[in-house]
């Protein structure tokens, strides 16, 4: 039951292209790779190093990295600080920041590593306590994560389309929490591997329904990225592999 709903589910999305987007997703992943300056290799899918480049940051910058473990953004953001600044490197699971701290440590220079911080809040209520703190912040934010499902049997057994449902509230939730946490000028940069447009472009559209005249779309280009309303989207099928990733670039006014 399950597969059949996820299968009428997305091809209901994708029409006749979910077949050639399916067998990428189930199929052989491009050759990740790791950035430069590292003690030793982090290696990441090159879509997930390139959206973590769209962040605006300058050196002495307060970023925040709201769902950062499994910690491969935080180190590329670590690398554009250069050990100056704060990062401040959240996720609520102790087991995936202890993975992230060990990321850390073992991948970074300690000049970048003294400008790591690591916590465990609740990212959706976030700006409830530290409002316009950041410079810029980057949510990543927990979805659907459609190419593990497909490659895992019991995720694919398990899968119901409740699931996008109850995310799609989780991410809203968060980008609200992470606008509120952002410095009027700063950019808030939000990313999935989710291949669903209602985890994707339309919390964004959400989001500038919400906050009309504070919110403005800044322009981002993503190698083999295909334009949606809002944002970009790398899929697996035209990209030689790599993906998925959806980014969106937000400024605050």
């Amino acid at each position: 039951m399950a597969k059949e709903s996820f299968e009428e589910f997305y091809r209901r999305i994708y029409g006749t292209r979910w077949d050639a987007l399916r067998e990428a997703l189930t199929g052989e992943e491009a050759p990740k790779r790791s950035i430069d300056g590292l003690i030793e290799p982090y290696f990441m899918d090159d879509a997930s190093i390139e959206t973590a480049l769209l962040l605006p940051v300058e050196e002495g910058n307060e970023i925040l990295d709201m769902c950062a473990a499994p910690g491969g953004k935080t180190i590329v953001l670590l690398s554009r600080l250069n050990g100056t600044g704060r990062l401040v490197s959240n996720d609520r699971s102790p087991d995936r920041r202890e993975r992230m701290r060990r990321a850390i440590a073992s991948s970074c220079p300690e000049k970048w590593r003294s400008a790591s911080t690591i916590t465990g809040h609740d990212a959706s209520r976030w700006g409830l306590y530290e409002k316009e703190a950041y410079d810029a912040i980057l949510l990543d934010a927990p979805c659907s994560s459609e190419r593990h499902v497909l490659t895992s049997p019991e995720h694919y057994r398990m899968w119901s389309p409740s699931r996008p449902k109850r995310l799609k509230a989780q991410q809203f939730a968060m980008l609200s929490s992470a606008f509120l946490a952002l410095r009027h000028g700063g950019f808030l940069l939000y990313s999935t591997c989710s291949i669903n447009p209602e985890e994707n472009e339309e919390i964004i559209a959400r989001l500038m329904k919400r906050h009309p005249g504070e919110v403005e779309e800044a322009k981002i280009m993503l190698t083999d990225g295909e334009k949606r309303e809002h944002g970009m989207i790398v899929l697996p099928d035209t990209a030689k592999g790599r993906g998925p990733m959806y980014a969106a670039l937000l400024r605050k006014l």
